[in-house]
């Protein structure tokens, strides 16, 4: 058995759904909302601002959902609203707001401009497993590794979240973030037992002005930040997510829902992009050369490689 992680994709959403609905807990925070879940996260699937993903459980040819996560990058006042006792469950809030027309989440532009700018702010919304695999490590690894990837090269502001299980806000807190308090200010200090904690609406979050004390965590590494150098579109980016995740062009294509030529000609575009900035990071191949094709393989390894310790360059940005 094995765990695999991708974007949730429409036909997904109602196993996802489930997974939300197998936890009395879950069910009682969401309460009539619960309802509206589907049909809100089917709204949403494709925003700039909605970061979904499904966890699942792959042996041979067999796979299954066993978890679901998923953020969303809000306005600050959604953030202020959150930090603000009496405080309430994050999940259940935001598809209240989004199913009656006040969603918080930025539109797509204005995601580009923020994380150009101002920077952005992110909200935990869901991170659930199926009922029988709470107890799994390589799940939660994953949850984990999942959400830094996710998260990891955007201009930060700021990330709240709540509705942790016991075990998961003892990780978050040893993780690097903090607790707010009954002033609606982060803290360090744990007062009461978890269990306690956890049984009532409460927050946990960092901002980028307080990661520095909090360094040598994962929750102070998401607020490094380097602004992006080769200025990549939105499909280039979109081809280069995917293409991290590995799978040839032809799975490109049928992921992408695009035609094999688009997905070269797309490979074109990008190493011309990238070798007008850094003509030694992915150096043009002479065609005529019997190894061309093989330089070709590792001109994109290459490109990847280091895509993947420059996560900024995959973020939205003003164009």
């Amino acid at each position: 058995m094995a765990i695999i992680c991708r974007p949730m994709r429409p036909k997904d959403v109602a196993d996802c759904v489930a997974t939300v609905a197998g936890h009395a807990a879950l069910v009682a925070r969401y309460g009539d909302t619960l309802n509206s879940l589907r049909s809100v996260w089917l709204s949403l699937l494709g925003r700039e601002a909605f970061r979904a993903y499904v966890y699942k459980d792959v042996e041979g040819s067999n796979s299954r959902i066993v978890g679901v996560g998923c953020s969303a990058i809000v306005c600050s006042d959604f953030h202020r609203d959150a930090k603000t006792p009496p405080f309430f469950w994050i999940g259940p809030e935001l598809t209240r707001r989004v199913r009656d027309g006040r969603s918080p989440l930025l539109s797509d532009k204005q995601v580009r401009e923020a994380n150009s700018n101002r920077g952005v702010n992110v909200a935990i919304w869901e991170g659930a497993t199926h009922v029988r695999e709470m107890d799994r490590i390589d799940l939660w690894n994953s949850f984990l590794g999942t959400f830094i990837e996710l998260h990891r090269g955007f201009l930060l502001n700021e990330i709240v979240g709540n509705g942790f299980t016991t075990g998961t806000l003892a990780a978050v807190l040893r993780a690097g973030y903090l607790l707010v308090n009954v002033d609606g200010k982060y803290t360090d200090k744990v007062n009461g037992n978890i269990h306690e904690i956890i049984s009532e609406p409460h927050a946990v979050g960092l901002t980028r002005e307080l990661a520095p004390s909090r360094a040598g965590t994962w929750a102070s590494s998401l607020f490094v930040y380097q602004a992006p150098i080769f200025g990549f579109s939105a499909s280039e980016q979109r081809l280069l997510v995917a293409a991290l995740r590995g799978g040839t062009d032809e799975d490109l294509s049928d992921e992408l829902g695009i035609s094999l030529s688009a997905v070269k000609k797309a490979w074109q575009s990008i190493y011309e992009r990238v070798s007008a900035c850094d003509p030694e990071l992915v150096p043009a191949p002479h065609m005529t050369d019997a190894g061309a094709f093989e330089r070709g393989k590792m001109k994109k390894q290459r490109l990847i490689a280091y895509l993947r310790d420059h996560p900024e360059e995959l973020r939205p940005a003003a164009e």
